[in-house]
């Protein structure tokens, strides 16, 4: 089983229950692909080296790593050197998606690169586990109507990001939906 776990930069500490899945993941030998930026993505595999844990892949745009802590196998995704900012990344966050069998997403309910991972994850029919962290809630999303749901809980920024990523506009009624109406 291979897990796709990211979250956005912002985020500057891991908290127990974040540390209990990350334990449950070595427990149980699963694959770990994780990108090499700051924030969750550092915090990730600092987690994952202090336990020595052996099964991690790091993904990388154009092969070259800003962070590998544990010095694990670099997994190289090349970018057309013309595409930058926000595509540049999202490049090996969608390859990390394609080859992930489900996703574990530490969000902070605001990152529109979290939010695509979910989405895109979401597009596939890929199970995608979200950590809420403003909520300290796991949620469990497997379809992209229950992204869609979580996305317009967390704000109007968010619902407008989400449509802007899935290019739409009209693919939700626009209600403020509880996240108690996504998966338990």
């Amino acid at each position: 089983m291979k897990i796709f776990i990211a979250g956005p930069r912002a985020i500057t500490s891991l908290d127990e229950n974040v540390e209990a899945k990350l334990n449950s993941i070595i427990e149980k030998g699963f694959e770990v692909l994780v990108g090499d930026a700051n924030g969750v993505d550092r915090l990730v595999q600092s987690f994952f080296s202090k336990k020595g844990y052996s099964k991690v892949t790091i993904y990388a745009t154009n092969g070259i790593a800003r962070n590998n802590i544990g010095l694990w196998v670099v997994q190289n995704v090349p970018v057309d050197k013309s595409v930058k900012g926000f595509k540049f990344y999202a490049a090996k966050d969608e390859q990390m998606s394609n080859d992930a069998d489900l996703g574990f997403m530490i969000w902070n309910g605001i990152s529109k690169g979290t939010l695509n991972n979910i989405i895109n994850l979401s597009k596939q029919g890929k199970q995608v586990i979200v950590y809420l962290t403003s909520l300290k809630k796991l949620l469990c999303l497997d379809n992209l109507e229950s992204t869609e749901k979580l996305a317009y809980s967390c704000g109007n920024n968010t619902a407008k990001a989400y449509n802007d990523l899935v290019k739409t506009g009209s693919q939700s009624d626009g209600k403020q939906l509880s996240l108690d109406t996504i998966a338990k």
